[in-house]
């Protein structure tokens, strides 16, 4: 196929043919960074979480009276303990993706500040007796925490735990300790330390709280006595019974706390409950990439039609000289190519540009370099599927009809 004659015949309509480049060019570039946006946020909202998420039920208590929590948290975890089909239960201060973060700086050397470079923000689990079973940790070096661990801690003044034992997980150990193991070293927040005995697979915390998604594993864990700060039951059971689980425990709750609130859910609405919003932006997304490839295939299909019928009289002209059916469907399906090329060429400029912009002023990640050429070959696969319709009709038109009509 001769590329000189369809650019000349382009040349003779700049403006349409300019038309469908920016239109491409502006798809290809809301494509690429829309598809990298739905990619980072899916993969957040799939992020691995080694708790048992499927069996969990979790019921929150607020108003509780603070002053009588001793004795009446271990009366609240008998009681949730008859319920039929609980295998563990336990209290904590929070549960991952509750949205109720409690953090902490914490440091290696004791002469640090939380507020030195190199101290590392971290979610505070507080942990109930039997919380590591309860939630379905998974243990990778050291052990858990023991009866003598529990007997000993408390909470001090400064909301940290009277303790000198701590579990941390995986990444957070990456972080202190980078290529060292963890055991038996130590971690210090101001006046407190605490000697790292176990490390457990990566936990999501409460919330990022500004960690930013790298460091929504950092998390450490403590054991406590029963004390007002334990607000938080969950109850671990088969996934099918965790709905009736959640109901009934807050039905428990209720009943020997009335001045109190207590709401049950599965771990699996908070999960979903967290990333709701992402949930949402992920849709909206898809809906724009959607609509934004509707507008494009339609676009091209409109203007190729108006072309087909402007050039009536020199298709006809062709058709008569000898040129057969695939001759004429070559050359529109030509001629898109290359308008196609120009307008993808362009939004991959645009795709970049746009992408420095967020990472500049909305901290958004850079965008992988794969994600332009495939945003390129998407517009060219959808520029010849909309061309197909009108490529077809001009290539039916028969000589005589074509010629009579000029």
């Amino acid at each position: 196929m001769e590329i000189r004659p369809i650019l000349a015949s382009l040349r003779k309509h700049r403006i349409p043919a300019l038309l469908i480049v920016l239109e491409i060019a502006l798809a290809c570039a809301v494509l690429c960074n829309a598809v990298f946006l739905i990619g980072a946020r899916a993969g957040e909202i799939a992020l691995p979480n080694a708790i048992d998420e499927q069996g969990l039920s979790v019921v929150t208590l607020t108003g509780a009276d603070p002053d009588r929590a001793a004795s009446e948290i271990p009366r609240n975890l008998d009681a949730l303990r008859r319920i039929r089909g609980v295998r563990e239960v336990a209290v904590l201060n929070t549960v991952p993706l509750s949205g109720n973060g409690w953090n902490s700086n914490f440091t290696t050397r004791p002469d640090m500040k939380p507020t030195d470079k190199g101290s590392i923000n971290s979610n505070v689990y507080l942990m109930g007796e039997g919380a590591g079973r309860a939630l379905g940790l998974r243990l990778t070096q050291g052990r858990m925490f023991t009866g003598e661990d529990y007997a000993s801690a408390s909470m001090g003044s400064s909301f940290m735990p009277e303790t000198h034992v701590a579990i941390v997980n995986q990444r957070l150990a990456e972080r202190l300790w980078p290529g060292q193991s963890p055991l038996g070293r130590k971690m210090y927040v101001n006046q407190y330390w605490y000697q790292v005995v176990g490390v457990v697979a990566n936990v999501l915390r409460p919330k990022q709280a500004g960690a930013g998604l790298p460091g929504i594993y950092d998390a450490a864990f403590f054991p406590m006595q029963p004390t007002a700060e334990l607000s938080y039951y969950v109850l671990r059971g088969a996934p099918a019974d965790r709905e009736r689980i959640a109901r009934q425990a807050e039905d428990a709750l209720s009943g020997l706390e009335p001045a109190a609130v207590a709401e049950g859910k599965t771990f699996v609405d908070i999960r979903g409950d967290y990333f709701s919003g992402a949930a949402s932006m992920v849709w909206m997304l898809v809906l724009v990439c959607v609509v934004m490839l509707a507008v494009t295939a339609f676009g091209i299909v409109g203007l190729t039609s108006f072309w087909v019928a402007q050039r009536r009289r020199q298709i006809g002209i062709r058709r008569a000289v000898g040129a057969r059916r695939g001759h004429i469907l070559s050359y529109f399906r030509t001629e898109n190519f290359l308008l196609s090329g120009a307008g993808v060429l362009l939004g991959m400029l645009l795709a970049f540009g746009i992408n420095l912009y967020l990472m500049q002023h909305y901290e958004m990640a850079r965008m992988p370099w794969y994600y332009l050429p495939a945003g390129a070959i998407t517009l060219w696969l959808l520029g010849q599927v909309a061309v197909f319709g009108p490529a077809h009709r001009a290539a039916a038109v028969p000589p005589v009809e074509a010629t009579r009509s000029a």
